[in-house]
């Protein structure tokens, strides 16, 4: 069963500083996070990295959409693995947060088109940020599990696939104490409830900072339904 919570809600446009001063950034984060920003815009010219009409709203479409998901890990997590990350949505802004709030953390991103494995590349060559990019499909990937995630701590996932096939896809990758926090729109209930007819989940729903009627599934235990 997965229980809702209700935190303060912060949708509204932001800018850079605001970002910065929601989220504890410091300056050279903000910076790292700007040059994130100018090659999402860049390459989308020519790669399908994430709706164009969101690029004018970055900061609050996609940079605090992402980083609210911090606030739900555990704050030692040092293996994450963001499933889907094609334009780097939420994992390339988390691992450039993490390099300054948990410098310990590695980021592992997972995404099966050539192009956008290009794009995550370049993106962690610019900033340095703490990650690595897998160029494989999800459920090849876990069949052959490598050693860097055979302990992940948080699998994340944003506009990837109905709930019912997205648990399917990450649970090869969980443990006993890996937490799932994955975006949900808002059809987040029906999803839910179709999940469990198949899945026993664990875990809380949160309030998205940037949509009311949106959610931050936190799943801390996931399974088949036995029977």
């Amino acid at each position: 069963m997965v229980t809702p919570t209700t935190p303060a809600n912060m949708a509204g446009a932001f800018s850079p500083e605001a970002f910065a001063e929601t989220y504890n950034v410091s300056r050279e984060t903000l910076t790292k996070l700007v040059a994130y920003q100018a090659l999402l815009g860049k390459w989308q010219q020519s790669v399908n990295l994430v709706g164009p009409n969101t690029l004018a709203h970055f900061w609050h479409r996609h940079a605090a959409d992402s980083a609210q998901i911090l606030r739900h890990a555990p704050s030692d997590a040092k293996c994450w693995l963001d499933l889907g990350s094609g334009g780097g949505l939420p994992g390339l802004v988390l691992a450039i947060m993490l390099a300054e709030s948990n410098p310990e953390a590695h980021m592992h991103l997972v995404e099966s088109d050539r192009k956008k494995t290009g794009f995550l590349r370049a993106v962690i060559a610019d900033t340095g940020a703490p990650a690595s990019v897998h160029h494989a499909r999800i459920e090849v990937l876990a069949e052959a599990l490598p050693a860097a995630l055979q302990a992940v701590d948080v699998v994340t996932a944003r506009a990837l696939a109905p709930l019912s096939d997205l648990i399917g896809l990450l649970a090869p990758f969980c443990n006993p104490s890996t937490v799932a926090l994955v975006h949900k729109g808002r059809n987040w209930q029906e999803e839910l409830t179709a999940s469990e007819q198949y899945w026993k989940l664990t875990g809380s729903a949160h309030v998205s900072d940037t949509d009311a009627a949106a959610r931050i599934l936190e799943i801390r235990a996931v399974g088949p339904l036995s029977g």
